[in-house]
């Protein structure tokens, strides 16, 4: 089988790997589609970022679906020919944080395409990938593309949890990249009365007014924008803040009110916090990271049409072709979600 393998920074390369077998539990899965997110860039464009690094060539990708062509002999509930969306996340069940049923931080996580650990974990750009039947999600119903989108809907919505209650709240969003444009739809269906989208890329925010944005801003335009929202002690309930960018932080904690939560998702390094405002304010700052048991509330919602991803797919690009994948999506004025076609 084909596999995406990156070896070092701007040295990807499309290689013939051996496929595995699945043993009782698992089953095997022909990928049809996988998207490339914005750590799989970090590999591409850095060999990693923050003190994670590549140290051996490692696949990468954890968005993916496909169709399932084997099942083990336990398996009794997937079966030949079923679309299903892959989760890459593989807690170990056996740790103290998966005891406690917290397996988005668990100690020995075997999260499809990371570096963290060494061996590497091998991710799910490969057109065969045997998985334990208990990351399957049926898809019937959707596309190979939008059950795709399952994974990265999932760390949305794990940060719409973290915020708590958004009935009646009014929401910022900084930074409109695919992981934004999710929060604005996950939180306008949570309920979120109002939602202002902040990016400084115009193209990212024609994708932010199309998921339910009722105000977008161009901050590298409009320096002065989010003044408005400053006045009083503040206009927003809470900050999904999907940057990374220490900017955009620090600019969106003036627009909350007293009381108000941030969630921080972007992953852009270490921050300096105005604490000052944080304390007199009383804000709540929470982290989210990653997702668990939301990935089949994703495809349930997506299935049921209570959510519409589609339009986030900016571009579909082959197998043989995916270098222009990792290129395409590096470019904020023509992308948002570029997946690759594996068959």
């Amino acid at each position: 089988m084909k596999a995406l393998v990156i070896h070092a920074a701007n040295d990807l390369r499309l290689e013939e790997r051996e496929p595995g077998f699945p043993n009782a539990d698992e089953v095997q899965v022909t990928i049809a589609a996988g998207g490339v997110c914005g750590s799989d860039l970090h590999y591409y464009n850095h060999g990693g970022f923050g003190p994670i690094t590549l140290k051996e060539p490692m696949i990468l990708g954890h968005e993916v679906s496909g169709h399932v062509t084997e099942v083990g002999a336990n398996v009794t509930d997937l079966k030949a020919g079923d679309l299903v969306a892959v989760s890459p996340s593989r807690p170990c069940g056996d740790c103290k944080f998966c005891h406690q049923g917290v397996f988005n931080q668990c100690l020995n996580m075997r999260f499809y395409g990371s570096a963290m650990p060494m061996p590497h974990i091998q991710g799910a750009f490969c057109q065969s990938l045997t998985a334990e039947a208990s990351q399957c999600v049926k898809a019937d119903g959707l596309s190979a593309g939008e059950a795709a989108m399952a994974e990265p809907f999932s760390v949305a919505l794990h940060a719409t949890r973290t915020a708590g209650s958004l009935l009646g709240k009014r929401v910022l969003i900084t930074g409109c990249g695919p992981i934004g444009v999710l929060s604005i739809i996950a939180a306008r269906r949570a309920g979120a009365i109002e939602i202002v989208a902040v990016d400084i890329a115009d193209n990212a925010l024609s994708y932010a007014s199309t998921a339910g944005a009722d105000r977008t801003i161009n901050s590298a335009i409009s320096t002065d924008a989010l003044q408005f929202y400053s006045a009083d002690k503040g206009y927003f309930d809470v900050m999904f803040e999907c940057s990374g960018a220490q900017a955009a932080l620090v600019s969106g904690i003036t627009t909350l009110k007293p009381g108000g939560t941030i969630v921080q998702l972007g992953l852009g390094g270490e921050m300096s916090l105005p604490m000052m405002q944080i304390t007199a304010k009383e804000l709540k700052l929470c982290g989210s990271f990653r997702f668990h048991e939301e990935f089949p509330l994703a495809v349930e919602l997506m299935q049921k049409g209570l959510v519409d991803l589609k339009p986030m797919i900016s571009h579909v690009i082959d197998l043989k072709d995916a270098e222009q994948a990792f290129k395409i999506a590096n470019d904020r004025e023509q992308a948002m979600k570029v997946q690759i076609a594996f068959t």
